[in-house]
């Protein structure tokens, strides 16, 4: 019982000290609080008179600026209301001198208009003075006003005639002798260092017999050696009463040559029947491969053109059985090369293509027999097909004018060609040929007003042109020879130069009675 006693007292003394110590710690905590709510009141006065110091600072601050932005606003206004005024002034100005200058313009357009009723009525006056003096003058010259004006409009068109024909021939003058004196300078060099040998070949070969017996053994039993020969070679034999030879004919100069060596080489042999005379052709065949090789080269080496295909330097060497009015045309080839170099060394234009564009521009005849198309045409196949550069395959296009030289390379090779081409003896043309074209030459000058009669004198290196006096002035006749000249260039095909000589005669004739 003092146990459960003990233990209530001791449970009621811990009640007790618990809800002393709350009571305690509760005190404590108000006392906290209200240390707590006087140092806030403090703080949030201290803010507030922070905030009141602030707003002050604040409010200074934004009427100092509104002070400072007030002054420079009316000091900018008051500087632009003096560049008004200033403005305002000179338009003031302005308006008065305009209104001056109006008064001025319309007191001067009040005189003008005075002066121009002045005007019209001296020019109505000076109009019935012309009327009356034309009248005059027309009565006096038995003309008519459109009469007089025909008559002077060709009067002053015969004196601009007169004119155009002196400015002609003395500009004509002019450039002939400066292109003469510097085209001589260069061709007579040119020619004085390229003196080349021209060969004339025939359509023809001739082969020598030892015996006229040969001739049988050639012709063989019923003709079987000369058919074989011929089959072979495509080479006519002529065996004629001429002794001891037999003639080649042929347009083809390499089978020519085949069969005349294989011919020698049967002779020389004397073994002659069909297996025998198709070993011979084929030997020679080989031969002239060689020799047209040699030929090639020898070109090559002589112009010091290198670089050359050699399917190209073949058909030079071919060249060497070719011929063009009796001109060898590969020696004609070497000589155009060799002139244009020295054409394009005097002119300052590249010499090695000059003489390459040279060497190549007659390449297609070597071909012309066996190809469709004029050696032109073929020669521009050919090196455009074996890679040669645009400017020889240009040259070569218009060596012979087919279209217009747009390089001095191509020109070069013109004159060259035309300078080897008409080099007397250079060339020979059978005399059809030579009158045909002279009757064409004649034929072309006919057909121009005033002109009477023709001549082509100096195998045609001149035509002689006699015109009627009564129709041709002195003037028109520089112009009329300018005019055949331009014709005969587009007309004709020649080789150098042809002179156009106009000849005007007046004759007095009177008879004694």
């Amino acid at each position: 019982m003092a146990i459960a006693i003990a233990a209530i007292v001791g449970i009621v003394c811990l009640v007790i000290g618990i809800i002393i110590g709350i009571a305690y710690r509760k005190k404590i905590a108000e006392a906290a609080i209200g240390s707590a709510e006087e140092k806030a009141k403090a703080i949030v006065n201290e803010a507030i008179k922070l905030g009141e110091t602030k707003q002050k600072e604040a409010l200074l601050e934004a009427k100092e600026e509104i002070h400072k932005n007030r002054t420079e606003a009316e000091k900018e206004i008051k500087e632009r209301r003096s560049e008004l005024q200033k403005m305002e002034k000179r338009l003031t100005q302005k308006e008065e001198t305009l209104d001056k200058r109006a008064d001025s313009f319309e007191k001067k357009e009040n005189v003008l208009a005075a002066k121009m009723k002045d005007v019209e009525a001296r020019q109505q006056e000076i109009e019935e003075i012309k009327a009356g003096q034309r009248a005059v003058l027309e009565r006096i010259s038995g003309m008519t006003a459109e009469q007089a004006k025909a008559f002077l409009m060709e009067t002053l068109e015969n004196d601009l005639k007169h004119e155009k024909a002196l400015m002609v021939s003395e500009y004509m003058n002019m450039a002939k002798e400066e292109a003469e004196n510097n085209a001589k300078d260069i061709i007579s060099l040119a020619i004085q260092r390229c003196a080349s040998d021209h060969v004339s070949e025939t359509t023809v070969s001739v082969v020598s017999l030892p015996n006229d017996e040969m001739k049988g053994r050639i012709i063989g039993r019923e003709g079987r050696n000369i058919r074989a020969l011929e089959q072979l070679t495509g080479v006519d034999l002529i065996i004629d009463d001429t002794p001891e030879t037999i003639t080649l004919s042929s347009f083809d100069m390499v089978r020519r040559e085949i069969a005349r060596i294989a011919l020698e080489k049967l002779i020389q042999d004397g073994r002659i029947h069909p297996t025998r005379v198709s070993e011979m052709v084929e030997k020679a065949r080989k031969e002239v491969e060689t020799t047209i090789k040699k030929e090639g080269e020898r070109a090559i080496f002589e112009t010091g053109v290198h670089g050359i295909h050699p399917e190209l330097m073949k058909l030079l060497g071919r060249l060497r059985y070719r011929t063009s009015f009796g001109q060898n045309v590969l020696n004609h080839s070497i000589e155009v090369s060799h002139l244009s170099g020295l054409l394009a060394g005097e002119l300052g234009a590249d010499v090695t293509a000059a003489k390459r564009a040279g060497l190549l521009h007659d390449i297609g005849k070597s071909l012309d027999q066996q190809t469709e198309g004029s050696h032109v045409s073929i020669g521009v196949d050919v090196a455009r097909k074996y890679k040669e550069h645009e400017n020889i395959i240009h040259a070569i296009e218009a060596h012979h004018g087919d279209v217009e030289a747009k390089s001095i390379i191509a020109a070069i090779v013109q004159a060259a060609d035309a300078i080897s081409a008409a080099r007397p003896g250079a060339r020979r043309e059978d005399i059809e040929n030579y009158i045909k074209r002279l009757e064409r030459l004649e034929e072309l000058t006919k057909d121009f007003k005033g002109v009477e009669r023709t001549y082509a004198i100096q195998a045609g290196r001149e035509i002689r042109v006699i015109v009627k006096p009564e129709e041709v002035s002195d003037d028109s006749m520089i112009l009329l020879a300018r005019d055949i000249a331009n014709r005969i260039e587009n007309e004709l095909e020649y080789p150098g130069q042809i002179k156009v000589h106009v000849i005007r005669e007046n004759r007095a004739i009177e008879y004694a009675k």
